[in-house]
C-alpha cells in the first residue's frame, strides 16, 4: 500500500503542475513523421548506475544505437569493461576478474507523445547482465519544456529485483561560439525495494534479514561541452559527480572473509564517485 501511495503522490504532483501551466484541452501534438536515429559511444573512467558502482578499475566503453519513428523508439546499449572487478553490486567469476568483458546489453523500447510543452513517455527495458541476474523494467517519464527541463521518471522492476526507482532530473544548455554548447545537469533518485532481495544487512544475524531497503538513493551533477564537428557528428567531453542522498545509501557493514565491503543495501552502496570521459555522437 505504501508503494502505491508514493506512486500516486508523485503522479499527482506532476499532473497538477502540468494543469496549471498547460491547456489540457489542446490538441495532442503529432510525433515527427521523419525517421531519426543516432549512433554513439562513450569512453569513461568508470560505470555508475543509479549511484551503484559497476565498473571501477579500468576504462569502460559504452556503445549505443537508437532509432525513432512517429514517437516510437528502440535503443540498444552496451557496456564493455576493460578491467572487470567485483563490487558490492557487480560479481564476476574468478576467470573474469581483471579481464576485458562485454558485460551488459540493454534493450529499450518506448513511445512518446506530447501535449504542448508536456511530453509523456512510456517504455520497457530488458537488462542482459553478466555480473548479476537479467531483469526487466517498465517506466513512465514526464518531461516539461521550460527552463531546466524538469523530468520525472518512475521505473518498476518486474523480474529479478522487484522495486520502484524514481528519478527527478534537470538540465540546461548554454550557447557558445561556433555552435558549441555548455551542457549542465543534475538528478536525484529514490529507491523503494519491494521483494526479498531488498532486505537489509543485520549484524546480529550476519546476513540480509532486516527490513526492506527504501530511501533517498543517489544524487548526480554533471557538465559537458558539446563540440560539433559537422552537421551530423559531435564530440562531448563530460564530467559527472555521484553522491549518496542518505546515510543508508552509503552505509556499509564491515568486510567479508575475502576483504570485500558488505553493503547495508543488498544491491550495493552508493560511493562518492567522479566520472570523466568523452562521448562521440553521430545523428542520421
Amino acid at each position: 500500500m505504501k508503494t502505491h501511495k508514493i506512486k500516486i503522490l508523485l503522479l499527482t504532483v506532476i499532473l497538477i503542475y502540468g494543469i496549471t501551466t498547460t491547456r489540457l484541452d489542446a490538441d495532442v501534438e503529432k510525433p515527427p513523421e521523419e525517421k531519426v536515429g543516432n549512433v554513439s559511444m562513450s569512453t569513461l573512467n568508470r560505470y555508475i548506475f543509479r549511484g551503484y558502482e559497476i565498473g571501477k578499475s579500468g576504462l569502460v566503453i559504452q556503445p549505443s544505437l537508437s532509432a525513432s519513428y512517429k514517437g516510437f523508439s528502440a535503443t540498444f546499449w552496451g557496456n564493455i569493461d576493460t578491467n572487470q572487478r567485483n563490487t558490492t553490486t557487480a560479481t564476476f567469476s574468478d576467470r573474469e576478474i581483471g579481464e576485458k568483458g562485454f558485460n551488459e546489453t540493454d534493450l529499450i523500447l518506448s513511445y512518446t507523445c506530447a501535449i504542448k510543452k508536456l511530453s509523456l513517455t512510456g517504455g520497457y527495458v530488458y537488462y542482459n547482465l553478466k555480473y548479476a541476474e537479467d531483469t526487466e523494467e517498465f517506466f513512465l517519464t514526464f518531461a516539461y519544456d521550460m527552463l531546466t527541463k524538469p523530468t520525472l521518471s518512475v521505473y518498476q522492476d518486474v523480474n529479478a529485483y522487484p522495486g520502484t526507482y524514481v528519478n527527478l532530473s534537470f538540465s540546461h544548455s548554454f550557447s557558445l561560439p561556433k555552435d558549441m554548447t555548455l551542457d549542465l545537469g543534475a538528478s536525484f533518485g529514490y529507491e523503494n525495494g519491494q521483494g526479498r532481495f531488498w532486505k537489509t544487512y543485520q549484524a546480529t544475524t550476519a546476513g540480509w534479514t532486516g527490513s526492506k531497503y527504501r530511501g533517498f538513493q543517489d544524487g548526480m551533477v554533471k557538465a559537458g561541452l558539446t563540440i560539433p564537428v559537422n552537421k551530423a557528428f559531435s564530440v562531448q567531453p563530460v564530467v559527472q559527480y555521484y553522491f549518496p542522498l542518505s546515510e543508508d545509501a552509503n552505509r556499509t557493514m564491515g568486510y567479508d572473509a575475502s576483504g570485500n565491503k558488505i553493503a547495508f543495501n543488498h544491491n550495493g552502496y552508493v560511493p562518492y564517485s567522479l566520472v570523466t570521459g568523452i562521448n562521440f555522437i553521430y545523428n542520421f
